[in-house]
C-alpha cells in the first residue's frame, strides 16, 4: 500500500491549498443519498436536528457517502452494483472528480478517509466471482494508488478505526452474477469480519459459527473504544429468527443479541443499518423491511422496539438515535421514545452517515 513518505507528502500538499470547511455549508452532522419525487437523486447535509444543510444533484441512486474530516467534500457512492463514485466540492456543487475502478471491478456503495483526509479507502469487487478490493486514492488529485485484497467475498461497509491507524471492512460473503445481483453462492456463503491495517497488512479475521454461515455481514458501527457493532441480512430459508446483530472487540468471541422471537421475526431477517448512541451505552439496527428499530443495550439485552414504516437510515445522537425513512421522515429515537422531527419531500435512502 502507500508508503509512509507518501502518506505524510500527501497530507502536505493537500493541507497547502486552502479548502472550505463544513462550516461553509451549515455545519451538517450527516450526509444522506434520498430519490425525489421527480425521479432524479441527490446528496443532503442534515442537522442533528433534522435541518437540511445543503442539497446535491447525483446522476442516479445514491446509497451511502464519506466526508472528508476537515473540508467540505464528499464522496457520492451508487448503490450496488455501482458505476459511480464522486467527489463533491459541497459549497459549490461541483463534481471535482469522476472515479473509475479497474476494468472488471465495481463500487460497493461504501468508503472511508484517513484520519487526515490525505488517503480514500474505497470498497470494491471484482465484476465476477466478487473477489473483494480495497481501493487506495490519493486525495491530492484522487488518482489511484494502490489496492489489496479485502479478505473476503463481497465487500460492502468500510470503516476506520478510532486508531486512525485499521479499517474494518464487513465481507458480506455474497457471489454475484457479474453486473447482476443473482446471488450465486448461498450454500457456500463465508462472510466476514476484516481488519487491515491502512498499510495493507491483514490484522484480523472474525467468522461466525457454521450454522449462521448464511448471515451475509453487512454494515458496521464503531463505538468511541473500538467496540464494532455490525449488522447481518439472513440469506437462509424464510422466516428464520437469526440474530441480526453482533458486537465485536479484536482478538475476543462476539456478541450475539437477539431480540425476543415475536419481535425478531418482524425484522423479515433484514438489517439495514446500525449505529451506536452517542453515549455509547446502546446499539441499534433498524430494518426497512420489517418497519422496525430494534435497541439494544451493548451487554446484548433487547431494550425495546420503535415501528416506522419503511426505517432504514440511523445515526447517533447525543441522546440516542436519528433515524430516516423512505416517506422523507426524521425521528430523534431517545430515551424517552421517538420525537418526530420533520419531513422532507424525499425517500431518504438506506444510510445516514455522521460527519463527527
Amino acid at each position: 500500500m502507500a508508503t509512509r513518505r507518501g502518506f505524510l507528502a500527501g497530507f502536505l500538499a493537500a493541507s497547502a491549498t486552502p479548502r472550505l470547511g463544513w462550516a461553509s455549508v451549515g455545519s451538517p452532522s450527516f450526509l444522506a443519498a434520498a430519490g425525489r419525487p421527480d425521479g432524479s437523486y441527490s446528496l443532503h447535509g442534515l442537522t442533528s436536528a433534522g435541518l437540511e444543510t445543503f442539497s446535491i444533484p447525483l446522476p442516479a441512486r445514491g446509497h451511502a457517502a464519506c466526508g472528508h474530516p476537515t473540508r467540505a467534500e464528499a464522496i457520492g457512492f451508487a448503490r450496488r452494483p455501482g458505476t459511480f463514485a464522486l467527489v463533491i466540492d459541497c459549497p459549490t456543487g461541483n463534481v471535482t472528480h469522476e472515479l473509475a475502478t479497474p476494468k472488471g471491478r465495481q463500487f460497493n456503495g461504501h468508503g472511508a478517509y484517513s484520519a487526515d483526509g490525505a488517503l480514500l479507502f474505497t470498497s470494491e469487487q471484482m465484476a465476477e466471482g466478487s473477489k473483494g478490493l480495497i481501493g487506495v486514492w490519493d486525495t491530492r488529485d484522487f488518482a489511484r494508488i494502490d489496492e489489496v485484497p479485502s479478505h473476503g467475498i463481497g465487500p460492502h461497509e468500510i470503516l476506520l478505526m478510532p486508531d486512525g491507524k485499521t479499517l474494518v471492512i464487513a465481507n458480506g460473503g455474497i457471489e454475484t452474477d457479474g453486473w447482476d445481483r443473482e446471488k450465486l453462492n448461498l450454500d457456500r456463503m463465508r462472510p466476514n469480519l476484516t481488519y487491515l491495517g491502512t498499510d495493507g497488512r491483514h490484522l484480523e479475521t472474525l467468522e461466525l459459527a457454521t450454522e449462521l454461515h448464511k448471515n451475509s455481514i453487512r454494515h458496521i458501527a464503531i463505538r468511541k473504544d473500538g467496540l464494532v457493532a455490525f449488522a447481518m441480512q439472513w440469506e437462509g430459508e424464510p422466516g428464520a429468527a437469526t440474530p441480526l446483530l453482533g458486537l465485536h472487540r479484536r482478538g475476543e468471541t462476539p456478541l450475539l443479541a437477539e431480540a425476543p422471537l415475536a419481535d425478531e421475526l418482524l425484522m423479515q431477517g433484514y438489517a439495514g443499518s446500525i449505529a451506536f448512541a452517542g453515549s455509547g451505552a446502546e446499539v441499534a439496527i433498524t430494518s426497512p423491511k420489517g418497519g422496525r428499530v430494534h435497541r439494544f443495550s451493548v451487554d446484548g439485552s433487547f431494550l425495546g422496539a420503535v415501528s416506522r414504516a419503511e426505517v432504514c437510515g440511523l445515526a447517533p445522537l447525543e441522546e440516542g438515535f436519528l433515524a430516516t425513512d423512505g416517506l422523507g421522515g426524521m425521528i430523534a429515537l431517545g430515551p424517552d421514545g421517538p420525537t418526530f422531527l420533520g419531513r422532507s419531500d424525499v425517500a431518504w435512502d438506506n444510510h445516514l452517515v455522521s460527519l463527527a
